[in-house]
């Protein structure tokens, strides 16, 4: 072989080597940098997983303990809350157990041209789980509800996992009344939270001025406001009358006038009844019967 011919061969060798090694370190660059981005794509990953599993945690009630009834089963109780008849609530009267709203005076409280009716309360609140049956059964003889939902009280608070309903994301029309409900906080534990419970709603800056000059602590759950004249603060009874009860139980007991819990329920609704009235200047004759102007000198 001449002497020119291994020069040619040596040189396509080299080349040969510079391709190969040239080629071996683009692979181990690529391999690298798949490396690095698998990295990071399980980094996103994991930090996904944890917010996905902190907010499914603080959504769903404690363990074991189920915030109602759902479909028909819904649809029977809200409609057995909602239609307590006339005839029972009169002869339920003042009830028994039962504190009726205390005077206020202040500059009428209004919204859309009518009297407004201004709540503020908690899901995890067992005071508010009582006082709620209470408004939906007066509420419902003003007008008409729309999107009402069962919950419970808290499991670890007083008179725990009390049946209840919640106003949040509820509507209700009247024409002889606003009702304005703010639920703050949720029934759901969150030891970050100013309240101990995932927060839900906020008063708007007129109700927290409503708030602060009315229930100036600040402590009152539930409370309620009648057109700036009469006031609940806390619970109008015990909600021990509802423990160990279900909806379903609750909802059929307010049609039994003799039932314990009608006597404190019904006797609620009977005294945000006569206080509605005084607002609306005893309309509708329905609602505001005989039995309920009655009780009015009682305010």
């Amino acid at each position: 072989m001449g002497k020119a011919s291994r020069t040619k061969q040596d040189s396509s060798r080299r080349e040969r080597i510079a391709a190969q090694r040239a080629a071996q370190r683009r692979a181990e660059t690529r391999n690298r940098v798949l490396l690095a981005s698998g990295a990071v794509v399980v980094v996103i990953a994991v930090v996904v997983a944890l917010v996905l599993v902190k907010t499914t945690a603080k959504s769903k009630p404690p363990s074991g303990v189920s915030n109602g009834p759902t479909g028909a089963a819904l649809a029977k109780v809200v409609s057995q809350a909602t239609s307590v008849p006339a005839s029972v609530l009169d002869q339920v009267g003042a009830g028994s157990g039962v504190t009726p709203p205390s005077k206020i005076s202040g500059s009428p409280l209004t919204s859309g041209g009518k009297p407004e009716m201004f709540y503020l309360g908690a899901e995890y609140c067992p005071y508010c789980g009582f006082e709620r049956w209470g408004m939906v059964v007066a509420l419902s003889r003003f007008g008409t509800f729309s999107g009402l939902h069962t919950t419970h009280s808290s499991s670890t608070d007083v008179f725990p996992n009390t049946a209840t309903w919640t106003f949040y994301k509820s509507t209700f029309t009247s024409k002889y009344l606003t009702f304005t409900p703010v639920e703050e906080t949720t029934n759901v534990p969150d030891k970050s939270a100013p309240l101990g419970y995932v927060p839900l709603q906020s008063p708007t800056a007129a109700q927290q001025a409503l708030i602060s000059h009315y229930n100036p602590s600040g402590a009152a759950f539930p409370w309620v406001d009648f057109g700036n004249q009469y006031q609940i603060s806390g619970a109008s009874a015990s909600p021990q009358v509802l423990q160990g009860k279900s909806w379903s139980q609750i909802a059929a007991a307010l049609h039994d006038p003799s039932s314990p819990i009608a006597k404190a329920v019904d006797g609620t609704a009977n005294y945000m009844t006569a206080a509605i009235c005084k607002l609306t200047n005893d309309q509708p004759a329905s609602a505001c019967t005989p039995a309920v102007k009655a009780l009015q000198a009682k305010l």
